[in-house]
């Protein structure tokens, strides 16, 4: 019985989402880095990009949500990961925003700069490119013959 009630209460709370929580800097990276997001800041700005495990950052970004949209590409090391933050050198900036990553669920976080918690961005991973239908074996060519031999022991 108490083992029952065990693995219902753990089979609930397998099919909740996670609640929001705040990653650490090596986590955000591996939660992250590589991966195609589009974004929403609390301006209106829009996007979408990638942020590489090198720091550099490639995408797109609408400026409070209208207008044109332009293509960016920052450097490696562009965004950095410390102990204790991330934080960004950003081109012309006279600071160097560090930011906390919340996990909000499986597919998406929000970005703060740190100390402006009105300062935020929501990011929600994308899959730019379906992944092709593996090709199926037609039944005919089960059990077919080689046309040539795969090595010759001559």
């Amino acid at each position: 019985m108490l083992a029952r009630c065990i693995l219902t209460i753990m089979g609930i709370s397998a099919a909740i989402p996670a609640a929001a929580a705040e990653l650490r800097p090596e986590e955000a990276k591996y939660f992250i880095a590589g991966k195609y997001f589009s974004y929403r800041c609390f301006d209106g700005t829009t996007g979408g990009g990638r942020i590489n495990a090198n720091g550099s950052v490639v995408g797109t970004i609408q400026p409070g949500g209208s207008g044109p949209t332009r293509v960016i590409a920052l450097p490696v090391g562009t965004v950095r990961v410390q102990s204790d933050s991330i934080c960004a050198s950003l081109p012309g900036a006279s600071i160097q925003p560090c930011f906390t990553v919340t996990q909000t669920d499986s597919w998406s976080f929000r970005g703060t700069i740190a100390g402006l918690g009105f300062a935020y961005c929501d990011f929600v991973k994308q899959n730019p490119r379906p992944e092709p239908a593996p090709r199926r074996q037609k039944p005919a060519d089960v059990g077919k013959p080689l046309s040539t031999p795969i090595s010759s022991s001559r």
